[in-house]
């Protein structure tokens, strides 16, 4: 098993991994700290760093685009993904085989998040423009939708404080235009947000106290006033025991982390507290789950489906009392015992963690402490 496993040492704290889901990019993994990024090809039992994108502040969230593809799938491949930063700020992050690294600063200031960035994404579904739109949300309770590319400059020619980041900045005669928002405001601070392969209108938001909404952001600005999630939410789903326990005041810890399952746009995951749940959107059941468990008594964090055994989900314990540990469960024998992942002792825990998308034996990224071990998982 040794030669399957690959281990990186960041040299400080990890905070976010995040791999590649695309089909030509399903080596790729990147890693975010203290300060920078790093894309690694991994290829076990070694990994090669391919891009490294240092911006000088924590990083909190990390999306993939889909025009990223890996050096092992063309001979003209690209790194792109946004990261989001602990000041609040995104940034977009570009190296391809032709381009050194470019990070293009955007959404700080008064035009983007006032609270920490939990979670980003892509636009979903298979058109051409899925790359042009990116979802993020926060603490601020607001889930906006950025165009990359707005076809109007909103900045009057102002030249984005952004670009001096940028290696290849001075090669463009032109500033590029700062990214415009849709903004959706919710009754509590968001923790998830996630897009589907088979749709591109339509996020899934969670919050953190209860409530996973299914929200159209391209519905109609005439018949659905911006700003009102109520009116932008086609389906909300409720786990009974958090939210009765956020209405009480007993909930000791903030957590929502919601997942869609890659392969049926119908069902979705989420980790709340103690308690896992799974929703069937054909069988709505009033928003209520179809299927709960209890993972880690003293507190779940993170919910990842497998994107390449999709009856799998992972969920990681909160607590380091516990040590790194996480749970794989069959999403047809919920109630059975879960396997258990050991990866390293108390006092660590497991910062994140996800699934790779290399066809095969499913495989693991976990971050604890500096360090990043990619290991299959062994389950059959």
């Amino acid at each position: 098993m040794d030669n399957e496993v690959v281990r990186i040492n960041n040299g400080s704290d990890v905070f976010v991994v995040r791999a590649c889901y695309n089909d030509d990019g399903a080596d790729l993994l990147a890693v975010a700290g203290e300060h920078s990024v790093e894309v690694f090809r991994v290829t076990p039992p070694v990994s090669e760093r391919i891009a490294s994108f240092h911006l000088g502040r924590r990083i909190t969230a990390l999306a993939w685009s889909p025009r990223s593809s890996s050096p092992s799938s063309s001979d003209d491949w690209v790194i792109e993904l946004t990261a989001a930063a602990s000041d609040f700020s995104l940034h977009l992050l570009t190296k391809s085989s032709t381009s050194s690294e470019n990070m293009f600063a955007f959404g700080g200031g008064l035009s983007g998040h006032h609270g920490k960035i939990n979670d980003m994404c892509f636009c979903g579904g298979r058109d051409q423009d899925n790359a042009k739109y990116v979802a993020t949300v926060a603490d601020d309770k607001m889930l906006m939708v950025w165009d990359l590319h707005p076809a109007l400059d909103i900045s009057s020619g102002i030249l984005s404080p952004g670009r001096s980041m940028g290696t290849n900045a001075s090669s463009s005669p032109h500033p590029r235009p700062q990214p415009t928002a849709y903004v959706i405001a919710f009754p509590h601070p968001l923790v998830t947000v996630n897009s589907h392969q088979f749709s591109s209108k339509e996020f899934l938001v969670s919050d953190c106290r209860g409530s996973v909404f299914l929200t159209d952001w391209r519905s109609d600005p005439e018949q659905s006033e911006q700003g009102t999630w109520r009116q932008s939410s086609v389906i909300e789903l409720v786990e009974p025991h958090a939210l009765s326990k956020s209405l009480m005041g007993i909930s000791s810890q903030w957590t929502g982390f919601a997942a869609w399952r890659q392969d049926n746009i119908d069902i979705v995951g989420a980790a709340y507290g103690s308690r896992f749940s799974i929703w069937d959107l054909s069988k709505p059941h009033g928003g209520k789950p179809s299927q709960t468990g209890i993972s880690f008594p003293e507190g779940s964090h993170q919910f990842r489906w497998c994107p390449t055994n999709s009856d799998y989900f992972a969920i990681a314990s909160q607590s380091p009392t516990k040590g790194a540990v996480i749970h794989i469960h069959d999403v047809n024998y919920v109630h059975a015992q879960p396997h258990v992942i050991n990866i390293a002792p108390r006092p660590h825990r497991v910062r994140d963690f996800d699934f790779m998308a290399k066809r095969g034996n499913p495989a693991l990224a976990v971050a604890y402490g500096v360090e990043v071990v990619i290991f299959p998982i062994g389950v059959e």
